[in-house]
């Protein structure tokens, strides 16, 4: 399994299941990284102010939501 680069807990993840684009997010500290290759395992952080759904940042009324 691999580890949080936030925290370095290990990921409760299959690493076999994992696809690109696919979300993980860290149990302990709450990060959340996209899965941008899989052989080898590669993560980036997803930014907090982008919404999954879509590439714009969210406005005051949806954070409310």
């Amino acid at each position: 399994m691999p580890n949080c680069p936030e925290c370095e807990n290990l990921l409760d993840v299959e690493v076999e299941e994992l696809e690109e684009g696919d979300v993980v997010a860290c149990g302990e500290c709450g990060s959340e990284y996209e899965v941008v290759g899989v052989d080898p395992l590669e993560l980036t952080k997803v930014e907090e102010d982008y919404d999954d759904e879509e590439d714009e940042p969210l406005n005051e009324e949806e954070e409310e939501e």
